[in-house]
């Protein structure tokens, strides 16, 4: 465990200092013991010789004053070191990540960062020190011990080694189960977590279903807590006597050695109380161990899973990447790819050009593989077979930060961050000055979304931008897209109702993304209106391009793109009428 932990930091050295520091003192308990043995026999006799333990005293001194030193030295590490190693380990984490395919950021996946950024990497930092520091003390402590006791009679030592010997698989077993329950434990906590979630986010409804305190859900989620936490303590209960008996025992056992020797003379009195002292020493910080095997398992299973993180394998970079690009046309050549996991490929035998100063409409049926296309052009993941090209440089050559600056990303789900209008869009080009932003949110036409709120540019947009409507999101979203001047724009083109005046400024804020003729835009298209600006459009079922070409020549074919625009033209004209 301390060379996994050693390992998983990136800068060890603060943890290093603290372990060799508690090491120390460990150490030098056990030795100034040895100091008891000659100050025994000096003093425990018909006729004490103050003469033979001076010396032996003032070591004794010597070493309590180097004891002290060190645990003034200790003690500020201790204090600093949590919040210094959960720091650098958040900070390899998240560079990690950084490094990570944009695909591998599933909701199983976030959830697992999110838990490893916040819960497991505070822990095993916090019990780095509170835990490792304590359970180092107990292993040193013990053997400095027994090698003491080893210049005093061997027989006693040998018992000591033997008692370490059986605690030692004792503590294997108890761990074995407490790493189980601990494991049992974090998922039934992490399902109470999602209730609890739920539980806040879905008060009105809730509330508007009479059952404000909770769902069935929630109370089934809160009693297998319970349940798993009392099996938990039920099954930890045997290996904890067990393990406590055996500390009972070699105590019982050295007491009676100890007395044993005495009586046959052996060793002397001075001896005997020396062995005894030794043996309470020896087994005290051993019995220890048990009330920390928890704590180490529990430290154990959070070190495994940042160690799960870590060992996410990163994006593939060339030996030698392209870092700059002469255009932003974008091609796709016999591209086949399946998804991690998936049963059947998402693209089969895919082949289409998108060139600057365009505007290419995805189509399709859901599933077809429209956003899998935007997704490979962004790299989320690598292709199976073919290639994607953009400027004529496969992608897996270009250098990723270079492809991400070519590249702007509109999500059919907006994320937008707690706080003002200007900074999210800021976000985008934090250096961009006030005309470019007034420029960028009037070609969204996210300005006339400005003028009506309190606070303009200010104006907070809440957690995820729950303070403003779905087009609303979009029309920011878009602002920000622009603003960053990449050459490749990605829209997934909301497919939820939006009322007509959002239908219109984000079907008119598409189409001025595409005004640039160095700009590329590839379009999730759902609305006739965007179909219609399109330059090309490509028709995909399947996982297969069945159809591309201009708008007027597929309408004029009557193929699957005729098909769904006249379905987007019924579906516009439907009326709720009243016969009653």
């Amino acid at each position: 465990m301390i060379r996994r932990l050693y390992r998983l930091w990136p800068e060890p050295k603060l943890l290093a200092r603290l372990w060799l520091l508690t090491g120390a003192q460990a150490v030098l308990q056990g030795l100034l013991l040895a100091v008891l043995v000659p100050v025994l026999a000096a003093v425990i006799r018909p006729e004490p010789d103050l003469a033979a333990a001076t010396p032996w005293l003032v070591l004794g001194g010597i070493g309590a004053v180097a004891y002290a030193v060190l645990s003034i030295i200790a003690t500020p590490v201790g204090f600093k070191a949590a919040g210094t190693l959960a720091a650098q380990l958040r900070r390899r984490l998240m560079r990690h990540v950084s490094t990570l395919p944009l695909g591998w950021f599933t909701a199983e996946n976030k959830a697992r960062l999110a838990r490893g950024v916040t819960a497991d990497v505070g822990d095993a930092a916090h019990l780095a020190v509170t835990v490792a520091g304590p359970a180092i003390t107990s292993t040193l402590l013990p053997a400095t011990v027994v090698v003491v006791t080893f210049t005093v009679d061997w027989r006693m030592a040998l018992l000591f080694c033997v008692t370490a010997l059986v605690a030692y698989w004792a503590l294997q077993r108890a761990a074995r189960i407490s790493e189980i329950a601990e494991i049992e434990l974090e998922r039934a906590a992490v399902g109470v977590a999602g209730r609890a979630i739920e539980l806040g986010q879905a008060q009105p409804v809730l509330r508007a279903a009479g059952h404000a305190e909770g769902t069935p859900r929630m109370h089934a989620a809160l009693e297998e807590h319970r349940e798993v936490y009392r099996e938990g303590m039920r099954r930890a209960r045997r290996p904890f006597f067990v393990y406590t008996a055996v500390i009972a025992g070699g105590f019982v056992a050295a007491l009676a050695l100890a007395g044993e020797l005495l009586l046959s003379g052996r060793i002397e009195l001075a001896g005997a109380i020396a062995l005894l002292v030794l043996a309470a020493r020896f087994l005290e910080p051993l019995g220890n161990l048990i009330e920390l095997i928890g704590a180490l398992r529990a430290m154990t299973n959070k070190i495994g899973r940042v160690e799960e993180l870590l060992a996410a394998p990163a994006l593939p970079t060339a030996a030698d990447p392209v870092r700059g690009i002469d255009a932003a046309d974008v091609e796709f050549s016999h591209v086949s790819f399946t998804y991690p996991g998936g049963d059947s490929p998402a693209l089969r035998d895919v082949s289409l050009r998108c060139r600057p100063g365009t505007t290419t409409a995805l189509v399709g049926s859901s599933g077809s593989g429209k956003t899998t296309v935007t997704r490979l052009i962004a790299r989320f993941f690598d292709v199976d077979s073919g290639q994607v090209r953009i400027g004529g440089v496969d992608v897996r050559e270009l250098d990723p930060a270079a492809l991400l600056d070519e590249i702007a990303i509109v999500f059919q789900d907006v994320y937008l961050f707690d706080d003002t209008i200007e900074n999210n869009l800021r976000l985008a080009r934090p250096e961009a000055t006030w005309d470019e932003l007034e420029k960028a949110a009037g070609a969204a036409r996210l300005d006339e979304v400005i003028e009506r709120l309190p606070h303009g540019w200010q104006t907070r947009v809440g957690e995820a931008g729950a303070q403003l409507s779905g087009g609303e999101r979009q029309r920011v979203a878009i602002a920000r897209a622009i603003l960053k001047q990449a050459r490749i724009v990605l829209v997934d083109e909301a497919s939820s109702a939006l009322d007509p005046e959002n239908e219109a400024a984000i079907t008119q804020a598409i189409a001025n993304l595409g005004d640039d003729p160095d700009r590329t835009v590839v379009v999730i298209a759902h609305r006739p209106a965007t179909l219609a600006a399109a330059d090309h459009v490509v028709s995909l079922d399947g996982g297969v391009v069945i159809e591309s070409g201009t708008p007027d020549e597929l309408l004029r074919t009557g193929g699957a793109f005729a098909r769904l625009n006249r379905q987007y033209e019924r579906a516009r004209h439907w009326r709720i009428a009243n016969h009653g």
